[in-house]
């Protein structure tokens, strides 16, 4: 195995001032988000969620952005899976983006809520079948025999929606908004004196502060 302590990176891309950023971290969010796009990042809606188990031990996974809505970020999954009943238990969490392209992160603490069903169902309807037929097929987070007892159910639910215009969306899935109250700004730099900048939401407003890396 190769020695740990001598990989190293130098980060010298790009640098972020407090007089170059929007004064909304969700404008300036969509704009590092858009220069994500353009730089052709891999996954650039890929986003490590955090969460809290009910006896307090910290859970992660990667899941999918899908929107910003009603000021927050929006992913979706079954919320009887272990990551749905962490939020119910205790919703607040963190989200963390990391695009190593831009040598950028942006990490989002925040308080999540269940999206209404219609904005569910409306995402649920928007997905390839298959995709719509694993939602029903995986009792996500439970322990299964094999894979193809996954596989199995998939082709009995083809079948059963079969010629079926539009296939229900499962009671047990839909969507989650994080609305956040920090949100932090990172981005490489030279030296390991890398730039920070932070948000934080009070009664006046978001409040912008600069960190020590």
């Amino acid at each position: 195995m190769e020695d740990l302590s001598k990989i190293r990176k130098e980060y010298s891309l790009s640098a972020l001032n407090e007089q170059d950023i929007h004064a909304n971290p969700m404008q300036q969010f969509k704009t590092w988000f858009d220069q994500a796009i353009r730089a052709q990042v891999n996954e650039p809606n890929a986003m490590h969620l955090a969460t809290v188990t009910a006896d307090g031990h910290p859970s992660g996974r990667l899941v999918l952005l899908k929107g910003l809505e009603d000021g927050g970020f929006t992913f979706f999954t079954n919320y009887q899976s272990n990551k749905g009943k962490e939020l119910e238990h205790q919703p607040a969490c963190c989200l963390t983006f990391f695009w190593p392209e831009l040598e950028r992160q942006i990490r989002i603490e925040g308080v999540s809520e269940r999206l209404s069903e219609e904005a569910s169902t409306k995402y649920f309807h928007s997905r390839p079948r298959g995709s719509q037929l694993g939602a029903w097929a995986s009792p996500q987070s439970t322990v299964i025999k094999n894979r193809q007892i996954l596989e199995q159910r998939a082709q009995e639910l083809d079948l059963k929606f079969k010629g079926t215009e539009q296939i229900p969306k499962p009671k047990q899935w839909g969507g989650f908004v994080v609305k956040p109250f920090l949100i932090e700004f990172w981005q490489g730099r030279e030296d390991r004196l890398h730039d920070r900048l932070r948000y934080i939401l009070s009664e006046k407003g978001w409040e912008l502060r600069r960190l020590a890396p």
